[in-house]
């Protein structure tokens, strides 16, 4: 889907953070657009509100919100070929857009809102304005904050998810593709003064070597697998505990004979099967990657912030429901592990595919041959 022709509303940034979002139209008149339920979406969003979200009765715009797309853009660059020569640009950073859906916790807050002032209303009506007893206060002084204490809270996730909602938005213009101001910003990518010359006597691997210079600094900022792609050289030089963590990292779900295939030929069922077992959980014959492997203590979800503990418990819950049945209802999961929508799809899409009327299917059939052994 392209977003070339549609109406931008608003874009907005925090140059800190490097965030970016941008409101954009929808077009309601489309075929493809439900009114029924872009009016009551609309309705629970806007109900009561002195500024309403929406300017219609209708869902009427939506938002995107960028995510980074890569944690180290230092090795990165801009290439433009013109007139035979390759300009090169450094790149400070990649954001991808995607929708987001704050409309929805909007709505279920200003629901849950409405529930509590109708059963506080009732509980009053009740009382016949009776005086509340008098209640005993205790007061608490809090003691000095140590250092230990103090680097905690600071590297907790409310914390940091407090100093990031403290940073303002700067307001932005955007321009279209074929706007004359962004041929002028496109027109820097190119370089006006030539540069010192290139020895191109060079060899080719040469030559990649003084573009790219091995660094012991830039294997370290390179991020854990499986952000990198992962190669049949890099297993090679792994001893078989690593071959199989790594391979569980990228697949999420395997079996044990898709497994073999992908290790060396020469390794002990046996021995891949006790290894296997240190990283991954059995889920109707096939194995899924622990949770803890896949979210270590003290990380975070990259698209929310939640913390590691909340998503494996949420990821735990949505294995042990497959163990009972090929199929499980997102909306079911949803409302037992208290997640982020984007969070529980990101889950099940690990380890499952959706399908039509029945929910979300488990990814790979179920390895008879192995529950048999």
């Amino acid at each position: 889907m392209t977003y070339d022709n549609v109406e931008h509303l608003s874009t907005r940034m925090k140059p800190k953070q490097q965030k970016l979002e941008m409101e954009l139209t929808v077009d309601t008149t489309s075929s493809h657009y439900a009114r029924s339920k872009g009016e009551q979406i609309a309705l629970n969003v806007d109900h009561g509100s002195d500024q309403p979200f929406y300017k219609s009765d209708l869902m009427d715009k939506q938002v995107l919100s960028s995510t980074k797309n890569i944690t180290s853009p230092s090795h990165y660059c801009v290439g433009i070929l013109k007139d035979d020569e390759l300009h090169l640009t450094p790149v400070a950073g990649v954001l991808q857009l995607r929708p987001t859906f704050g409309y929805l916790d909007t709505a279920d807050s200003k629901a849950s809102e409405r529930s509590a002032l109708g059963g506080a209303d009732g509980a009053e009506s009740s009382q016949d304005d009776e005086e509340e007893p008098l209640k005993l206060v205790n007061v608490k002084y809090s003691r000095p904050e140590s250092e230990e204490a103090k680097t905690r809270r600071m590297a907790s996730y409310n914390y940091l998810h407090k100093k990031n909602e403290e940073e303002r938005w700067c307001q932005l213009k955007y321009h279209q593709i074929d706007d004359m101001m962004s041929d002028c910003e496109r027109q820097k990518l190119f370089c006006v003064r030539p540069g010192e010359p290139i020895d191109m006597s060079a060899q080719p691997k040469e030559y990649l070597k003084m573009l790219i210079p091995e660094s012991d600094v830039m294997e370290e900022e390179k991020p854990p697998m499986p952000s990198n792609v992962l190669s049949m050289n890099q297993l090679k030089i792994m001893s078989l505990n690593d071959q199989i963590k790594a391979l569980l990292i990228n697949s999420k779900v395997i079996q044990l004979q898709q497994l073999l295939s992908l290790l060396p030929s020469t390794s002990d069922p046996t021995a891949v099967l006790r290894s296997l077992q240190q990283v991954a959980m059995m889920v109707q014959g096939c194995w899924v990657i622990k949770s803890e492997v896949l979210h270590p203590a003290d990380t975070m979800s990259s698209v929310t912030g939640v913390p590691s503990e909340a998503l494996c418990k949420g990821r735990d819950f949505v294995m042990w429901k497959f163990t009972n049945s090929r199929y499980v209802v997102r909306k079911d999961i949803a409302s037992v592990i208290k997640l982020p929508a984007e969070d529980v799809k990101d889950i099940l899409e690990q380890m499952s595919v959706p399908k039509v009327h029945l929910g979300w299917e488990f990814r790979l059939e179920q390895d008879t041959d192995f529950l048999k052994r």
